[in-house]
C-alpha cells in the first residue's frame, strides 16, 4: 500500500468506531467492504432491519444450538455444530460471527453462562477450538470472546478483576490459548472489565505480549 492508498488518521480511528449497531464503516476509496457482525455462540442472531444493541427488533430465523453440548465432551460434534453456525452466517451475509463464548464458569450467577462451556479450562479451549475451525470451514469469521477474566454481568464495565499471574494463566487464559493456537481465529474480543486495574481493550500485556507476542495470534 502506498502513501496514496494509506488510510488516514480519520479513516483509521472511523473502522473502530462502527458504521451501524453490527457494521463496520466502508472505506471505499481503499475498496475496504462494510463488514457484519453478529451474535453469536448459540446461534446467529442477525435482526431484520436496524439492529439495536438490546436485541428487541425481530431476530431472522436460525437455529438455536446450545451451550450445554459441552456436556458430550465431544470435539467432532463441537466441529460440526461449527459449521452449521459458520454456514447460517454465510447464508445470512453475517462476515464475522462473534463467538464462541469461552469464559469459566466461575460462578452460578453470572448471566451469561448459558453461552459458556464449562468451569474447565482445558475443555472449554478444546471445544472452541473446534467450534472455530467448523466455523471458518464455512467461510465466515470466528470471534471468540471476552479476553479474558470476565466472571460477571452485574457492573461488567466498571468491574476489576484482581487476580496473581499463576491463577491468571492456569485458569483464565488457558483456554484462550488453546483456542488461538489450534483454532485459528481471525478475530477475538476484548472483555469489557479491568483487569488488576487496567480495562482489557487497553492493556497491552494482554493483547500484546500474551496474546500476540506469546501465542501468535495474527487476526483483528
Amino acid at each position: 500500500m502506498n502513501s496514496q492508498q494509506s488510510l488516514t488518521l480519520e479513516e483509521a480511528c472511523a473502522l473502530l468506531s462502527g458504521g451501524t449497531q453490527f457494521t463496520s464503516k466502508a472505506m471505499p476509496r481503499l475498496g475496504i467492504p462494510s463488514i457484519c457482525f453478529s451474535d453469536g455462540p448459540l446461534g446467529v442472531r442477525k435482526q431484520a432491519g436496524a439492529a439495536d444493541h438490546l436485541g428487541l427488533a425481530a431476530i431472522l430465523l436460525c437455529a438455536l444450538l446450545g451451550a450445554t453440548l459441552a456436556n458430550a465432551w465431544d470435539e467432532a460434534l463441537e466441529e460440526e455444530l461449527g459449521r452449521h453456525l459458520g454456514a447460517e452466517a454465510a447464508a445470512l451475509g453475517v462476515d464475522v460471527l462473534l463467538g464462541p463464548g469461552l469464559n469459566i464458569k466461575r460462578s452460578p450467577l453470572c448471566g451469561r453462562n448459558f453461552e459458556y462451556f464449562s468451569e474447565d479450562p482445558c475443555l472449554s479451549g478444546k471445544l472452541a477450538a473446534a467450534c472455530i475451525r467448523g466455523i471458518q470451514s464455512q467461510g465466515a469469521a470466528a470471534c471468540p470472546k471476552h479476553f479474558a477474566v470476565n466472571s460477571q454481568e452485574t457492573l461488567r464495565i466498571h468491574s476489576d478483576s484482581v487476580v496473581d499471574e499463576r491463577t491468571l494463566r492456569e485458569l483464565y487464559l488457558t483456554g484462550f490459548e488453546i483456542a488461538v493456537k489450534e483454532g485459528h481465529p481471525q478475530w477475538i474480543m476484548s472483555s469489557y472489565n479491568r483487569i488488576n486495574g487496567i480495562y482489557a481493550n487497553e492493556n497491552r500485556k494482554l493483547l500484546r505480549d500474551i496474546l500476540v507476542d506469546e501465542w501468535g495470534f495474527g487476526g483483528c
